[in-house]
């Protein structure tokens, strides 16, 4: 709500000097995908896969996976923070930008302990990527000790 009502500010300061020079200028409506313009240069995170599906697994084990991503874009893409659902998921982001055309990985261990039924844990990757929110996610089927 916050960016459409900064865009619609922005776009009636842009109106208000374009009709000062007698121009007419078109304020966009409130479509909220067109919040942000995106820099034909930025950074885009493409991931080889957004799920890893763990199967069944017993309460108590750990699952561990490597979410491999690309740089596709045309800046250094810079992961500022990853956070998962909860404190039994850990995400571990690397700390160097990947240059464009470079691959890295963002390693994520589920600790099952107390856990039970049906699990999908997201985890939120921010960075200066295009879109800066990106979500993989981590799901499977945890069985209770017998």
């Amino acid at each position: 709500m916050k960016k459409v009502l900064i865009l619609a500010i922005a776009a009636l300061s842009f109106t208000a000097c374009r009709n000062a020079n007698n121009s007419t200028t078109a304020v966009a409506g409130g479509d909220s995908s067109a919040n942000t313009i995106a820099s034909p240069d930025a950074a885009v995170i493409v991931f080889e896969s957004d799920i890893f599906d763990f199967k069944k697994i017993n309460q108590g084990e750990k699952v561990q996976h490597d979410f491999k991503f690309k740089n596709t874009g045309k800046s250094p893409l810079i992961i500022s923070n990853a956070t998962a659902t909860c404190g039994c998921t850990v995400p571990e982001v690397p700390k160097e930008p990947i240059l464009p055309g470079k691959e890295g990985v963002i390693k994520v261990i589920f600790n099952s302990e107390g856990k039970e039924g049906m699990q999908d844990k997201v985890v939120t990757v921010t960075s200066n990527a295009n879109p800066t929110i990106a979500t993989v996610h981590l799901v499977g089927e945890v069985l209770t000790k017998k």
